[in-house]
C-alpha cells in the first residue's frame, strides 16, 4: 500500500485535523486579544481597538460591515467611528456606486506607524509634566521650549538604514569616557 492509498476519511485523521485547526484558531484569537489589549491603551477603549484592528484587516468597510465583523452594536460602532475620524485615526470617504441611492461612508484605519507618531507627542508632553511636577505644585508656571524638554521621544521607521551599531558609533561611553560603542581590552 503506497502513502497515496491512505484513507483520508479516517475518523482519527479528522479528529487530529480538527484539533490542529482549533489550536490554530485559539492561537490567532489570543494573538488578536493581545493586540487589542495593547491598542485599547493607545486608543482609550477596547471598542476603538477592535474597530482599528478590523479596519487594518478589512480596509474600506462601512459601519454595518464593521459592526458585523467585530460583533459590536451598530450604534456603538458609529459612535466610535465618529470619534476615531475626528481624531484622524480613521479616514472616511463616500463609497462610489453606479446606481442611484444612498452611498454609505467607508472607513479605513491609518497605518500603525502613523498611529504611533500621533500619540508620541501626547505621551511626551505628559511625561514632561510628571518630570516637572514639583514646579507645577509650587505654582511656578513653566513652559518648556521643545528643545529644552527633559523627556524627548523619537520614533524611527523600521525602514531606516540606521542600525543600533551605527547609532552607537561616535557616542561617548559614560562608564570609561571613551569614544565609540565598542569596549576594547588593552
Amino acid at each position: 500500500m503506497s502513502p497515496d492509498d491512505t484513507n483520508h476519511d479516517d475518523p482519527e485523521d479528522t479528529d487530529v485535523r480538527e484539533r490542529i485547526e482549533q489550536e490554530a484558531d485559539r492561537a490567532v484569537e489570543q494573538f488578536d486579544e493581545g493586540i487589542v489589549d495593547l491598542l485599547a491603551w493607545v486608543l482609550d477603549t477596547e471598542t476603538r481597538a477592535r474597530i482599528y484592528v478590523h479596519l487594518r484587516q478589512h480596509p474600506e468597510g462601512t459601519s454595518e460591515e464593521i459592526a458585523e465583523g467585530t460583533g459590536l452594536y451598530p450604534s456603538t460602532v458609529r459612535e466610535a467611528l465618529a470619534a476615531l475620524t475626528e481624531e484622524e485615526v480613521v479616514t472616511r470617504q463616500k463609497r462610489e456606486s453606479d446606481g442611484a441611492g444612498n452611498n454609505p461612508y467607508e472607513y479605513s484605519a491609518i497605518p500603525p506607524s502613523d498611529l504611533v507618531n500621533t500619540i508620541v507627542g501626547d505621551i511626551q508632553s505628559e511625561l514632561n509634566t510628571v518630570f516637572n511636577l514639583d514646579d507645577h505644585i509650587d505654582g511656578a508656571e513653566t513652559t518648556l521650549e521643545p528643545d529644552n524638554e527633559p523627556v524627548t521621544i523619537s520614533v524611527e521607521d523600521a525602514g531606516d538604514d540606521t542600525t543600533d551599531a551605527d547609532a552607537s558609533e561616535g557616542t561617548r561611553d559614560e562608564a570609561d569616557g571613551t569614544e565609540g560603542g565598542d569596549d576594547a581590552d588593552v
